[in-house]
């Protein structure tokens, strides 16, 4: 399965999706709101192309190739004749409901609409468009090259040959998909994550652990990769911030609630990586 794609949002994410897609074959249109986004999206996919070079696991003609494939736009009319769109955009429910009514107005009507969103129920989004049943949920994971989990997510309308489309569309590009029946707010990995990262924070925000000390005890009694604070300043601070304050909205539920020490944070500039200072320094 290989078409036309259009990812909207030339970020972290949303260059990723565009790469993976292109090296499977699909031609993709990233589309931005300005020059200097596409500019970092597109260096971001080459920087990433020439890294699977160096390691051999991808060939430079095949990375040529893919480049090849991508073409970036400021204007979303250039959707209109996609087979599926990615939205990757802010997460922030009022700035992908716009994304969304605009979609629905440009593109034709055998198209997949689908958001990357890790936290918004799919319904949400949905709403805003005359066609509900062909909106669902993609979340992938960062960096998108690299992670093999893909999240499909059911919106109370999402239709069965929606999701089926979805499915071979992340399962073609190399993706393995689980199926989120409801679209709980948060999902399923958010909401383990956020749960997880909520309660370290307050562990550490109390004095009871250092960061360091509590990603060790994740690391070395749970078995995880990174800790979930290092994950944290991966992911972005502000992310994790957005993702429980999507979650305890929606819910009501206490232990989603956001700890004064990640609001803090973001509100101080330390937002992980990104920022240079998170949890931890860089």
């Amino acid at each position: 399965m290989a078409g036309r794609l259009a990812v909207v949002g030339a970020g972290l994410m949303g260059s990723g999706i565009a790469q993976v897609a292109a090296q499977a074959g699909w031609d993709v249109t990233m589309r931005d709101v300005t020059p200097e986004a596409l500019a970092r999206g597109y260096e971001a996919i080459r920087g990433s192309l020439d890294r699977f070079v160096a390691k051999g696991t991808v060939t430079a003609e095949d990375a040529e190739a893919a480049l090849g494939r991508i073409r970036t736009t400021g204007e979303l009319d250039a959707a209109a004749d996609a087979d599926i769109v990615v939205e990757a955009v802010f997460e922030r429910l009022d700035v992908k409901q716009d994304v969304f009514r605009d979609l629905d107005r440009l593109c034709k009507d055998s198209a997949v609409l689908a958001t990357n969103t890790s936290a918004i129920p799919i319904t949400q989004i949905a709403v805003v468009t005359q066609r509900p049943e062909s909106v669902v949920g993609t979340h992938f994971f960062s960096p998108v090259p690299m992670m093999k989990l893909c999240e499909l997510v059911r919106g109370y309308k999402t239709s069965d040959e929606t999701l089926a489309t979805a499915k071979a569309f992340a399962e073609g590009i190399g993706k393995t998909t689980i199926t989120v029946n409801r679209d709980v707010a948060g999902f399923v990995t958010t909401r383990l994550i956020s749960a997880l990262v909520v309660e370290a924070v307050k562990l550490v925000e109390n004095g009871v652990v250092s960061p360091e000390d509590l990603d060790i005890a994740c690391r070395l009694g749970f078995g995880h990769p990174m800790g979930p604070l290092a994950t944290t300043d991966l992911t972005g601070v502000d992310v994790l911030l957005h993702a429980t304050r999507n979650i305890y909205a929606d819910t009501a539920d206490e232990k989603f609630f956001p700890p004064e020490l990640l609001q803090r944070m973001v509100a101080a500039g330390d937002l992980g990586r990104k920022s240079g200072k998170g949890f931890y320094s860089y």
